[in-house]
């Protein structure tokens, strides 16, 4: 105390009284606060196998313990049980850990296991019936690692009439995609029934895949339309059926004895842990997972035919974006492990879409879940590779995790989920583990970016749109300098097309100052004067552009927010104009001069574009029933408005066949039959934009009417009115496709008459035959997209309501009690019968 007040107060020395240390100090002991155990083992169970830091072998013997010497407690149960089905429905990295769990629980308390069993045959069950196939896939999986308590063949059984059932749909039609996925199931399930510690099985999965042989390595005609690669013969990598590749691996592995040595056993460092605390246990004998009863396996029924759930079912190829690279980075095709970590990252990703941080987490630690030393220390750069000696793996789990999501950006004809959230999940991997994943996307955008020119349309456009958006995520940064020489090639090739395309993406996301300052010197000459402008010029403010003062009058009442009256008589003027000057249509001087001012003043943002729009709906909803051009011209008059920038003319393109002021066919009819420049607009990636754009919307309407269609509890009149109109939109859907055939048939096969007259006539121009190729790609995009419509119609109508349907009469409950005959009432009628 004598120290502390010989020291210094006041304000230019030492503490106030209040903050004396005796006060900072509490010496009351605090209360430890102990967990509940039930909390620690649902942490344990759900966080399994997540560090590499802590051994999975050892969380699944505790949890076990834990679980069986609480198994009275009803809550502890159940919740054990739930957690652990949830697991394997959600996150199945997790699947042979949280089945070594459910293993050492039989050997210390198989009433447990025969809850978690009883638990899974429901679900299973259930999603059978439905027709959800990866959540059937996922629960077959943990009940084929947990074959060796099964009595019998166990899982066996069930694979063979998943597989007698293939065959059947097979059979009757071999377009059949159900049956491939049936079979898929099966391959998938069976490396992990012989990974598991059930032996004596290799007769059984040997004599399943000389069966499914017959159906994986047959060709589907569908392959060719989701080939990623779809010209000619240059494709930059092999491409094969996902399914016929796994038969192939699997039958190599079947020659090898099995050894599937990615795949992780967690069951033998959990028998041994077990081994050893039984030996050192006094009185104790060494005892095995093995030695735990057996169980029968859980009783299936299979229906016939089965059903096909919600999902979409195409055939799959392997693609890889690490593929011919100097040192392989990711398993090679011949590798069995290429599909398996494939098929179990997919399911992942596409299972975890509503947390994009969790699945880039389970991408990032990917290498905890599968065999150790199976891959490289993360993040190990790729020139160092080399220096690796012996049988060291070269397998880099950054790149594993980078190719499965880019193999479901590239899906074909479409992924599960919207492209943006496969965007999302490439983001925050490389937020998460910058140094390992930023060099992995660096590859894989080089090796798309070398296959431009043979790679689908479809897919160069999803490339084109995450390689902006991704910049756009971290500062616009890229080795910009690499692609140089390229810049000497024509602008319609494809490598070009994509740097123009990618540039005005980045624009659209920021802003062109911002742009051009990110780029060497070579580069600068694509930011024109144009783009920097945040309102370009309105062209009736000079005197030479014909009609200029009716032009900013017209564009001053719409600044004003005057009415139509006030408008017609500038119209008419300029259409009086027009025909005093010869020109065929008036209308079509005066459409220009509306939509541009409307555009003009709409230029601030989209909102004010809107509202300009909406106060001038009725005249321009007008202008389409008098003259189809004078409604082609509203698009001429936006996109010659916004030319420098023409991602916002397609947006207001886009919110123009919202109100209907547009047709989607007048869209496809100003690009590609009045703008076709013999083929040369092909090349520009806002068209291509544009007319996906307009297609999708008229498909999706398509999708809604038949979902309303095939509702069930549909009756007359309703299903007269709702056939009426389906069958009216699927006309209208095919006369869309068929001008995009007609426009690019042409183009592609060098028939076009501006295409032959080119330079000498004789169509040998360098550019020539690669304006050929952009007719090629589009017409493969958009046969597919109609092939894709016309299949999804026919399935779903399939199980639809027959028109004619009649409600059937539901009688009153007091009319029906009238009716029906009071007891007895049979048994006097039948006896005045015999009397008479």
């Amino acid at each position: 105390m004598a120290d502390y007040d010989s020291r210094p107060h006041g304000p230019r020395g030492g503490r106030k009284r209040r903050y004396r240390d005796d006060d900072d100090y509490d010496r009351r002991q605090r209360r430890r606060y102990e967990e509940p155990l039930i909390v620690k083992v649902r942490r344990q169970l759900l966080t399994i196998a997540e560090s590499a830091a802590r051994r999975a072998e050892d969380d699944a013997i505790s949890i076990a313990r834990s679980v069986s010497e609480n198994y009275g407690d009803e809550e502890f149960r159940n919740s054990f049980v739930d957690i652990a089905i949830d697991l394997v429905l959600e996150q199945p990295l997790k699947i042979p850990f949280i089945a070594t769990t459910v293993l050492v629980a039989n050997f210390q308390k198989s009433e447990l296991v025969v809850d978690v069993l009883k638990r899974s045959s429901e679900c299973l069950q259930k999603y059978i019936d439905v027709g959800a196939w990866r959540e059937v896939k996922l629960l077959l999986r943990f009940l084929g690692c947990l074959q060796s308590i099964f009595e019998g063949d166990g899982i066996f059984p069930v694979l063979e009439e998943l597989f007698a059932r293939a065959v059947d749909l097979q059979t009757a039609s071999s377009e059949d995609l159900l049956g491939l996925e049936l079979v898929k199931i099966i391959l998938f399930t069976i490396p992990y029934v012989m990974a598991s510690p059930a032996t004596g099985f290799e007769s059984q999965a040997t004599a399943l895949l000389e069966k499914t042989d017959i159906i994986a390595s047959t060709p589907h005609a569908l392959v060719d339309l989701v080939n990623p690669f779809g010209l000619g013969n240059t494709t930059p990598i092999a491409t094969q059926s996902f399914i016929s590749l796994v038969q192939i691996q699997l039958q190599s592995e079947s020659n090898r004895d099995w050894e599937l040595a990615c795949l992780p056993r967690p069951w033998k460092g959990a028998r041994e842990a077990l081994e050893a605390q039984e030996t050192q246990e006094e009185g104790g004998e060494p005892r095995s997972i093995e030695d735990g009863p057996k169980h029968p396996f859980p009783q299936i029924t299979v229906p016939s035919p089965v059903r096909n759930g919600s999902r979409a079912i195409f055939p799959e190829v392997y693609l890889s974006v690490y593929s011919n690279q100097d040192i392989e980075t990711v398993p090679p095709m011949s590798n069995i492990a290429s599909s398996l970590m494939r098929d179990v990252l997919v399911d992942t990703i596409n299972i975890l879409d509503f947390n994009r941080i969790a699945t880039a987490k389970f991408l990032i630690d990917v290498d905890c879940y599968f065999t150790p030393k199976t891959f490289v220390k993360r993040a190990t750069p790729f020139d160092r590779l080399r220096d690796l000696t012996g049988d060291r793996s070269q397998w880099k789990p950054e790149d594993v995790a980078v190719d499965a999501v880019f193999s479901q950006l590239f899906q074909l004809p479409s992924p599960e989920h919207k492209l943006v959230y496969y965007h999302s999940v490439l983001t925050e991997c490389c937020k998460i583990a910058p140094a390992a994943i930023a060099p992995s996307l660096g590859r894989a955008i080089r090796f798309l970016y070398r296959g431009l020119e043979t790679i689908d349309l479809d897919l160069s456009h999803r490339f084109l749109d995450w390689f902006s958006h991704h910049l756009s995520n971290f500062g616009f940064t890229w080795k910009w300098s690499e692609w140089i020489e390229d810049l000497e090639l024509p602008l319609v090739h494809p490598r070009m097309a994509f740097i123009n395309g990618a540039l005005d993406k980045e624009i659209r996301l920021s802003f062109a100052q911002r742009i051009r300052g990110t780029l060497p010197d070579p580069y600068q000459d694509f930011i024109t004067e144009g783009k920097e402008k945040d309102t370009p010029d309105f062209k009736y403010q000079s005197d030479n552009t014909p009609y200029a003062s009716e032009g900013r009058e017209i564009m001053q009442l719409v600044r004003k927010k005057a009415n139509d009256d006030e408008v017609q008589p500038i119209i008419s003027a300029i259409e009086e104009q027009a025909k005093s000057l010869g020109v065929e249509d008036p209308l079509l001087p005066s459409t220009d001069a509306l939509v541009t001012a409307i555009s003009f003043v709409g230029s601030k943002s989209l909102s004010h574009v809107l509202s300009c729009i909406e106060r001038n709906k009725e005249r321009l909803l007008a202008i389409g029933p008098k003259s189809s051009l004078a409604r082609r011209q509203i698009i001429t008059s936006v996109m010659e408005y916004w030319v420098d920038q023409p991602g916002i003319g397609i947006n207001i393109i886009d919110k123009l066949l919202n109100y209907t002021i547009l047709t989607p066919l007048s869209v496809v009819e100003w690009a590609l039959v009045d703008k076709l420049e013999a083929g040369t607009v092909l090349a520009k990636s806002h068209v291509f934009e544009m007319i996906s754009a307009t297609v999708g919307k008229v498909t999706n309407r398509l999708r809604q009417i038949v979902a309303a269609r095939t509702q069930p509890g549909l009756y007359e009149p309703q299903l007269s009115v709702l056939d009426d109109t389906l069958n009216r939109e699927k006309v209208d859907m095919q006369a869309l496709f068929k001008v995009i055939e007609d426009s690019i048939v042409s183009v592609a096969g060098g028939s076009n008459d501006e295409l032959m007259e080119r330079g000498d006539g004789s169509g040998n121009l360098p550019e020539d035959e690669i304006i050929r190729q952009w007719g090629q790609r589009w017409l493969r995009v958009f046969r597919r997209k109609a092939d894709v419509e016309e299949s999804f119609i026919t399935d779903a109508m399939a199980t639809a309501t027959n028109v004619g349907t009649i409600a059937p009469v539901q009688i009153p409950e007091n009319i029906a009690s009238e009716i029906a005959p009071a007891e007895g009432a049979m048994d006097v009628s039948e006896a005045g019968a015999d009397i008479s």
